[in-house]
């Protein structure tokens, strides 16, 4: 699947075969919950969420532009942009990347809402150091 870059995450979503599209839905829900001042764009079918800088993403599997990402090619991704500066855990992988750090899910009951709305508040206050730090 390449969707259209100027269609809505709605469309987007709706698109989505079964399973993938409850996972995806149950992600967005979540963080439009926990950062309800980010915006929300569609790029390519990959959704973006960013106030000061991209914070998230979440990446459907039926959506490929990279190689690297055969190894998952059936998880939903849920991904960090700052995910280097985040607490140190093992939930999140790094898998060789400098920044960047993902999640995988295949189904939506390995979602844990509580564990990922801390992820999710921790890079949100990351976030907002980035806007501190423009300040003069």
């Amino acid at each position: 699947m390449v969707p259209e870059t100027n269609k809505s995450v709605d469309d987007i979503i709706a698109e989505l075969p079964g399973p993938e599209k409850i996972i995806v839905k149950k992600l967005r829900a979540i963080i439009l919950d926990c950062l309800p001042n980010a915006q929300e764009k569609n790029s390519d079918g990959v959704h973006f969420y960013r106030r000061n800088r991209m914070i998230c993403y979440i990446w459907p599997p039926s959506v490929r532009w990279d190689s690297k990402m055969e190894k998952h090619n059936d998880e939903v991704v849920l991904g960090f942009s700052q995910g280097n500066l985040m607490a140190k855990n093992k939930v999140l992988l790094a898998e060789g990347r400098k920044q960047v750090y993902c999640m995988y899910f295949k189904s939506v009951k390995e979602i844990d809402e509580a564990q990922i709305q801390a992820l999710l508040f921790e890079a949100g206050i990351i976030d907002e150091e980035f806007a501190r730090k423009k300040k003069p």
